[in-house]
């Protein structure tokens, strides 16, 4: 094919036809987007929502004196374990966190991570803060 001015044409000049194609697509996706967007249902009534209650947390301190703490109730080891084999009895996963003061003596925390233990709590997890503050 000859040009006018002696010029042969070798290429097809395909530009038109991309831009064509992108607003095809464009067009396709904002009309599927639309389309899932606009389903509307008429949703059926429930009751009053009931209120759902995870396993409540057992908190047990103690503090630099050696003082032991369940929930902020003062209790003996012995104490404690009876507690503790109660909430085991109501809510098998509670899940038990032990705060300890950093100037107890380490021989406290071992009692009372042993009586945890053969309460036969399986979620025992200590409260720490990080370095530097």
């Amino acid at each position: 094919m000859q040009a006018g001015d002696g010029k042969s044409y070798d290429d097809i000049n395909v530009t038109p036809m991309v831009d064509l194609y992108l607003v095809l697509l464009l067009i396709f996706i904002i009309m599927t987007t639309a389309g899932v967007q606009g389903v509307k249902v008429n949703l059926p009534k429930a009751g009053a929502p009931s209120k759902i209650e995870g396993p409540k947390m057992q908190a047990i301190t103690v503090d630099n004196s050696g003082n032991v703490k369940l929930n902020a109730e003062a209790v003996s080891l012995a104490d404690l374990e009876n507690k503790l084999g109660a909430v085991k009895a109501k809510a098998p996963d509670s899940p038990v966190v032990i705060r300890g003061d950093s100037q107890t003596q380490y021989q406290t925390i071992m009692d009372v991570l042993d009586v945890v233990g053969r309460s036969g709590f399986t979620s025992i997890n200590l409260a720490t803060k990080p370095k530097g503050q």
